[in-house]
């Protein structure tokens, strides 16, 4: 494993009966750090988390975790919250979350300790002692992420963690994953929302149908795209429609083409001469969603989902 890697994973591929789920994936997980793997429903993301955990074995292909190639030998520094969910509903939030820490060698007495600090933390305190089943589902789903960390692991892996959460409780969730980092921790998660990715990743792999297609910064992702041009003209017609890639399309009452090689001034120049009559002019650049739709296609991209409205403007 090379140094400063906290998962390092070669040519996994995997196979169910005649199906082949994952075709070759290559990872490289950096410590310290956070990580995205993207991709649509049945791309293979939740399979590819597990085969590096040692949950399932690849069919081809290695894995290294935390330097240890038997990824079982590193179960007790790995907190893992799988997509399904499942806590005891009888069981009070605190001991939910001290039972979790001993399953991984943390004593009971010290599990509740810091169980009680964790749903302090996590604005919870008034919920550690009623029964699982009276809490909301994104109170339950935090909890569980409660008992993933609390026995201070050095890699956290999230399946799906924002799914069924409402934006208060994702917002709790990126706030936690921050915390978890800034201790030293690596977290790696998975999602089909793209929108937590680009506000937490510092890299990320995009996955449709069990291949890696994209792997890198979320920069260097939506550098696979041209910033779009938005514009708006008094004129109807002129001179200046020379000025417009032959792809400019009229939507909503505004030309809207990808910014051309030569930058803005020589369009500006070219309107302005020939007498559009600028009445709007915006530049946008592409969003990660954008660059993934770009990266995979319109086909593998169907179900991912963009930012909401609410959650694009948080």
């Amino acid at each position: 494993m090379r140094v400063g890697l906290a998962i390092e994973a070669t040519g996994l591929v995997k196979r169910f009966g005649e199906a082949i789920v994952v075709r070759g994936i290559d990872l490289s997980v950096a410590q310290g750090s956070i990580y995205g793997v993207l991709g649509p429903n049945g791309a293979g993301k939740t399979t590819t988390l597990r085969m590096l955990l040692g949950i399932i074995d690849p069919d081809a292909g290695t894995r290294t975790l935390l330097g240890h190639e038997a990824p079982i030998e590193a179960a007790s520094q790995v907190g893992y919250m799988p997509e399904e969910r499942g806590l005891y509903p009888a069981m009070t939030p605190r001991e939910a979350i001290a039972f979790m820490g001993a399953l991984r060698g943390v004593p009971l007495a010290e599990g509740r300790r810091r169980a009680d600090g964790l749903l302090a933390d996590a604005g919870l305190a008034e919920s550690a002692a009623k029964p699982i089943r009276k809490l909301s589902k994104g109170m339950a789903q935090t909890v569980q992420l409660l008992g993933t960390i609390v026995h201070q692991p050095d890699l956290i892996v999230l399946d799906e963690p924002f799914s069924g959460l409402d934006a208060v409780n994702q917002a709790r969730l990126e706030e936690l994953i921050r915390a978890q980092v800034a201790r030293g921790a690596t977290v790696i998660f998975s999602t089909h929302v793209i929108a937590h990715a680009e506000r937490l990743c510092e890299r990320i792999a995009i996955i449709a149908r069990g291949l890696v297609r994209f792997e890198g910064t979320v920069e260097q992702a939506r550098e696979k795209l041209r910033p779009r041009v938005r514009l708006g003209t008094r004129a109807e017609d002129g001179p200046w429609r020379a000025a417009l890639p032959a792809d400019a399309a009229r939507i909503d009452g505004l030309w809207q083409f990808d910014l051309p090689d030569g930058g803005v001034e020589p369009l500006l120049a070219a309107l302005m001469a020939g007498g559009a009559g600028i009445e709007t002019l915006s530049i946008e650049r592409p969003g990660l969603h954008d660059a993934f739709v770009a990266i995979v296609g319109e086909a593998a991209a169907g179900d991912v989902a963009p930012a909401p409205a609410d959650e694009a403007a948080a």
